[in-house]
């Protein structure tokens, strides 16, 4: 029955994608002149992704924490990652933010359309020289205001226990002042696993926005990229054990 069900949902996904990207293309088209840094247009694909997470009977979701993440101004937010419907689920911030996503997400029609519409930031995982791209691309957005978004394992956990994090996104937060927020997903690897589109049973998602970390508060790119691990770390400890 989840095998039925799994190919009903991706196939929903597949066939209303178009009708909201036509919707963001005008969008796009009517706010260009007055939204440069595109907030209108992702805010609407934060609704577009997030109702697929609500129509989904088999998937609750709950986020704590969101008004600590910023309107205006930039900022590095790190999640962990564990499942592809961390994507979904984490668009459910409802905040202006720009992603950092590997350059195959861009490659698929319709959806890689919008996240090139909307500006986000693609990566070629192991390209020292897609790296430096990224790193570039995503000092543009931090100087315009934009928040970027980042998982700084890299890749999804293979079992559930958080990585290693690794230095850019730290980097970019010391090397403009600004703050980096942790966020803990819980309970997408129950959703659906890294291997395969087949959904699992009942999966209670929540989204949990940690305190602010500020550079200046440590000593160097290292200490406040193990502070955010350790947040991050802390808070999937008190979570729910089957959830992650």
């Amino acid at each position: 029955m989840l095998r039925v069900f799994s190919v009903a949902f991706w196939a929903f996904i597949g066939i209303t994608s178009p009708v909201f990207f036509l919707g963001a293309v005008i969008l796009w088209l009517v706010t260009l002149p007055f939204d440069r840094r595109r907030v209108v247009l992702h805010l609407y694909s934060s609704a577009w992704a997030i109702l697929y997470v609500h129509l989904n009977p088999l998937w609750r979701l709950r986020v704590s924490g969101r008004d600590l993440l910023p309107w205006r101004g930039a900022a590095v937010l790190v999640a962990n990652h564990a499942s592809l419907v961390d994507i979904l689920v984490l668009f459910g911030l409802f905040r202006p933010f720009k992603w950092v996503s590997k350059q195959e997400i861009f490659k698929i029609p319709v959806i890689g359309w919008n996240m090139r519409l909307n500006d986000y930031v693609p990566l070629v995982r192991g390209s020292g020289a897609s790296v430096r791209r990224m790193m570039d691309h995503c000092d543009r957005h931090l100087r315009a205001g934009s928040p970027v978004m980042i998982f700084p394992e890299g890749r999804r956990t293979q079992d559930g226990t958080l990585q290693t994090f690794k230095n850019g996104a730290f980097e970019l937060a010391v090397r403009h002042g600004v703050p980096v927020f942790p966020i803990a997903v819980h309970g997408s690897r129950r959703a659906l696993p890294k291997h395969g589109l087949v959904l699992r049973d009942r999966a209670d998602i929540r989204i949990e926005v940690l305190a602010p970390l500020q550079p200046a508060d440590y000593p160097d790119v290292q200490a406040l990229r193990e502070a955010a691990r350790q947040a991050i770390s802390a808070s999937l400890l008190a979570g729910t054990p089957a959830g992650n």
